[in-house]
């Protein structure tokens, strides 16, 4: 178990559902999506069925954790990609 409380298995595949969800929004529906799509949907599947969701206990607010520890996984763990405001809340607490 990582960390930050989550399974690697499962912060990996939210990272990678993250990768394809933005490769999806760069490319136009012409380009040929369909691939893309169909991953998402695969990923979306696993992520919602694993195992780490069925102990007693787990929220809502963990899947938004999970996302957040995905993205800083991808970021390099920075904080890069936050707004000012964000920065500004973080710094002051």
């Amino acid at each position: 178990m990582a960390r930050n409380g989550f399974p690697d298995d499962l912060v990996q595949m939210q990272s990678d559902w993250l990768r394809t969800y933005e490769e999806l929004a760069r490319r136009s529906p012409a380009a040929g999506t369909t691939a893309l799509r169909r991953r998402l949907i695969l990923l979306s599947c696993r992520l919602a069925g694993h195992r780490f969701w069925t102990e007693a206990g787990r929220s809502p607010a963990a899947r938004v954790k999970l996302r957040h520890h995905a993205r800083a996984r991808q970021n390099g763990g920075g904080m890069s990609e936050i707004t000012e405001m964000q920065r500004r809340i973080l710094i002051r607490d």
